[in-house]
């Protein structure tokens, strides 16, 4: 049996999924278009290791051909200048929320070791930020990306 939803003809499998939490890249607006896809990869993929609540089921298709599991809920890509970046940087910090950095220095590394002694040298108010993952409550989520743009 199946409830329905409350003012609606939904129902509870159908209706839209609302997450209480949000997953927001933000990306500085000088990229290249190969740069922020990479740099999305890259950012997102720490968030999914650190956090295994952002991580659902594994996927199948019809014949059983099994997949990896991916993301529970949408990531939201936003762009910024780099000022916005570091504005968002800080008041991730100051939230102590779970988020992942890629600095342009990681574009000219080749590896995690070189490219977390590239981070590492820095001190955090000094790093040049091309990117930023954060995870965490919606409203907090939208207070740290404050001022960053929807991704085109």
């Amino acid at each position: 049996m199946t409830s329905t939803t409350s003012d609606t003809n939904m129902t509870a499998e159908t209706a839209p999924v609302r997450f209480d939490t949000k997953i927001a890249v933000v990306l500085r607006d000088d990229l290249q278009p190969w740069q922020r896809l990479n740099v999305t990869a890259f950012l997102v993929s720490g968030l999914g290791s650190e956090l295994p609540e952002v991580i659902g089921e594994p996927y199948a298709d019809a014949d059983g051909t099994p997949y990896l599991p991916m993301f529970r809920q949408p990531v939201l890509v936003f762009e910024g200048t780099k000022e916005t970046l570091t504005a968002a940087h800080a008041r991730a910090l100051s939230r102590a929320l779970p988020r992942a950095v890629f600095t342009s220095d990681l574009f000219t590394t080749g590896n995690d070791r070189d490219n977390r002694a590239a981070v590492r040298a820095v001190p955090k108010d000094q790093l040049d930020l091309v990117g930023l993952a954060v995870y965490g409550p919606r409203n907090a989520v939208d207070k740290v990306i404050k001022g960053a743009r929807m991704h085109p």
